[in-house]
């Protein structure tokens, strides 16, 4: 897949989606859409159909819903009627179509998270020793590289991922692994040493450790539909976990600010991803739209987030935001989006100097 045509297909889908998701939202709880448009400034194309206008336009980053009412100063157009309007709507409506657009960011990863484990099944690494330390706890115990451990305490292990929790659960406690070693299979103790290495966030954390290491040796594991979709599902969730802890990072300045990226990095690493085949760049956009889905709903005002804040204290206090404090919040909202902007931009110039 070229580079290119790449960046245009993945960031039209996640504009897409998120869009599509206020769409529908909107449609099925009988609220009027005015316009459907990927892009922003000026239309490139455009057809109306059922008083919605969908349409293309100029600037791919980013792309919007109009919806009925949304200004409430709007006169009210030809073919729509006033219980159609969004802000007629009571809030419940309204935060469902608000939601919607994130909610669908996270739809997409798992669709395709889902359909990579449906076409290609699921690759685990199997626990096969590659290299031991020397003077480990592996080494003492007397393991070899190109020994497979099969179980651990008499519980069976088929993946590495299985026999490193057995590990990390251990609390330094002696363990009795079972090896095929050849045509043999033998036992052996091994008690697991605490010992410091680095996390992905690049922490220094300690964790009970037996000085072994991979082979490299997988297995692919054919997913029915059902398992597809759990297994997608799963994936989804460890992803935005996983993002979420990233975020906590990058506040507590574990994470320096220089790994923010903005449209620059995500095209590069797209084309970069293009390269190596169509699952990479696939893996890459579900990641993306994960990211996106977060970011919309944080609490700023302008985000999706933002406008669900207010919709709360709507429920909450049974009176809406008062026009003067969604002005000054909604300003504050673009002063700090603007910042996260530049400060992203200022990163991809950067790294591309330096790279």
């Amino acid at each position: 897949m070229q580079g290119p045509i790449a960046i245009i297909l993945v960031l039209g889908a996640l504009i897409f989606f998120h869009e599509l998701g206020h769409f529908l939202a909107a449609r099925m709880l009988g609220i009027g859409v005015k316009t459907f448009s990927l892009g922003f400034g000026p239309k490139l194309l455009s057809y109306k159909k059922s008083q919605t206008r969908y349409q293309l336009s100029l600037i791919p980053l980013g792309g919007y819903v109009q919806l009925l009412g949304e200004n409430t100063e709007d006169d009210l157009p030809e073919g729509f009627t006033r219980e159609e309007s969004f802000a007629l709507r009571p809030p419940l409506h309204r935060m469902a179509v608000v939601a919607a657009g994130p909610i669908f960011n996270f739809i997409l990863a798992w669709f395709i998270y889902s359909g990579i484990f449906m076409s290609h099944g699921m690759v685990e690494l199997i626990p096969n020793i590659g290299g031991i330390q020397p003077e480990s706890s592996a080494a003492v115990a007397g393991i070899q590289p190109g020994d497979t451990v099969t179980a651990v305490d008499g519980q069976p292990v088929r993946y590495w991922r299985e026999m490193a929790d057995a590990i990390a659960a251990s609390e330094g406690k002696a363990l009795d692994f079972e090896i095929q070693r050849g045509d043999e299979t033998l036992n052996t103790n091994v008690t697991p040493r605490l010992m410091n290495r680095k996390n992905i966030f690049g922490e220094t954390i300690s964790t009970p450790m037996v000085g072994i290491s991979a082979s490299g040796k997988t297995i692919k594991i054919p997913l029915g539909v059902g398992s597809s979709l759990v297994q997608g599902g799963k994936q989804t969730w460890n992803i935005t976990m996983l993002t979420l802890k990233g975020i906590g990072k990058l506040f507590q300045r574990v994470v320096p600010l220089d790994t923010v990226g903005g449209p620059i990095m995500i095209a590069q690493m797209v084309s970069q991803q293009a390269k190596e085949g169509l699952v990479n760049v696939l893996f890459l956009t579900a990641i993306i739209s994960i990211n996106l889905g977060l970011l919309n709903l944080f609490p700023i005002p302008v985000l999706d987030g933002g406008h669900l804040l207010f919709l709360s204290y709507e429920i909450v206090s049974r009176r809406p935001v008062s026009e003067q404090m969604q002005v000054i919040t909604t300003r504050i909202g673009l002063f700090l989006l603007l910042g996260l902007m530049v400060l992203a931009t200022y990163n991809d110039i950067l790294r591309l100097f330096t790279n």
